[in-house]
């Protein structure tokens, strides 16, 4: 009894190993490599379980029904060919008699497994369990019946039916746990794929979104500046000063293009040293026009020395952009946006203030999260690009807010040295 338990656990061990790689085998479910392996793996366990098989009543008992049911059942006629092959040439090097009454006696459960293998991809789980369990039965009764029938031999099927009940008891609870792994590993991963697939529509969406809020500024201080160039009375010089802004804003939504198109590349960016007061009373003229636009005004102070930084400019103007407009958009009419430069140390401070609604202390906490907005409208993906282009500038950032008192950016880099 001892020996029989032995070999039956052997027999077990054997079968569930294919599990052990199915992550890998799952990668090939498309490719024609699909089917090569399912053949190599079961094959093998079918040659493992015929070797160690219990004998009842002068038969060979084992459990080699499961791999080829499943084998059959999953990879389809090809595999079923295979493996019936396999399970054929296996018994002619055992030096088994009688091996052509053996092949007859299986082609009906081949012809099963053919009229199945379609039927069996549109069950439910319940019915697969269910028809792999009478399936891989019959298999098993089939071939035996019909064996001992052309021996004459069909006693031997009577006797100690204890024992060759339990033999098919023990085979349908393997199987049945054989195929609920299969398909919950199956599910599991398409879930993921599901998953991964989603993650990319949503990466792909957010980018779109993002490009689109990103190159809609420019294109509105353009938009301004035009406007201006066909009102009336506009000196020669303005013109020439509102073209040049025209033009410096189309070449800004140039380069958002250029940056989002090369996020995959790992190009190095364009560093060089920044005259950050310039680049405050550039953002104060881009600004200009959208504030009026809101009634609000606009309160510039620099340091009196040039300060510099080092970084990429456009990338800098394009986040310094973005946190301004914000900041107009958050103020009601006579509201007052204030830009401040100051050094503190070897540390560069830009400070931009507005007297608007204000944040809660979650917004607080989650501005700057995908899609995440303090506006009715708004994606939060602008915020997102511009903290993480001072980020990556070595910059720090610095939120105040109350509700109702207004926000405070505190923006500081390390001072750069003009030699570099």
């Amino acid at each position: 009894m001892i020996s029989i338990l032995k070999d039956y656990l052997l027999n077990i061990f054997i079968i569930f190993s294919p599990l052990v790689v199915f992550p890998y085998i799952y990668r090939f479910q498309y490719t024609r490599y699909y089917r090569v392996i399912l053949c190599f793996l079961f094959s093998i366990s079918i040659i493992v379980t015929m070797s160690f098989s219990v004998s009842i009543n002068g038969l060979s008992h084992d459990f080699r029904a499961i791999p080829l049911t499943v084998g059959s059942l999953y990879g389809g006629p090809q595999v079923s060919i295979a493996l019936y092959g396999t399970l054929i040439l296996y018994r002619l090097l055992q030096g088994n008699v009688h091996s052509l009454y053996y092949v007859l006696s299986m082609v009906p459960t081949f012809l099963l497994f053919v009229f199945l293998f379609r039927l069996y991809a549109r069950l439910s789980l319940t019915q697969k369990i269910v028809c792999a369990i009478l399936v891989s039965a019959l298999v098993k009764f089939f071939t035996f019946s019909t064996y001992l029938m052309m021996l004459n031999q069909t006693y031997r099927l009577t006797d100690n039916p204890l024992m060759v009940l339990n033999s098919y008891v023990l085979q349908s609870v393997i199987i049945g746990m054989y195929v609920y792994l299969v398909e919950f590993l199956q599910n599991y991963f398409r879930m993921q794929e599901e998953m991964i697939r989603s993650e990319r529509m949503k990466l792909v969406s957010e980018m779109a979104a993002s490009v689109a809020h990103e190159i809609r500024n420019p294109l509105t201080t353009v938009r301004g500046f035009i406007q201006l160039l066909g009102a009336g009375g506009t000196s020669a010089e303005r013109k020439r000063y509102y073209e040049k802004i025209c033009l410096e804003e189309l070449d800004r939504a140039q380069h958002i293009i250029t940056d989002y198109l090369s996020l995959a590349k790992t190009e190095a960016e364009s560093i060089e040293m920044i005259n950050i007061n310039q680049e405050t009373d550039y953002l104060a003229n881009i600004l200009l026009t959208y504030a009026n636009y809101n009634n609000v005004k606009i309160e510039v102070r620099t340091a009196e020395e040039p300060l510099f930084i080092v970084g990429d400019k456009h990338k800098l103007r394009q986040a310094l952009i973005n946190i301004g407009k914000n900041a107009i958009e958050a103020m009601s009419s006579d509201g007052v946006l204030s830009i401040d430069l100051q050094k503190r140390g070897q540390t560069v401070v830009l400070k931009i203030s507005d007297n608007g609604v204000g944040m809660t202390p979650e917004q607080l906490n989650r501005l700057g999260s995908p899609y995440f907005s303090t506006k009715d409208k708004g994606t939060g993906l602008g915020t997102m690009v511009s903290f993480s282009i001072i980020k990556k500038m070595d910059g720090k950032i610095d939120i105040r807010s109350q509700v109702g008192k207004g926000t405070i950016f505190e923006i500081s880099f390390p001072e750069g040295n003009q030699g570099v």
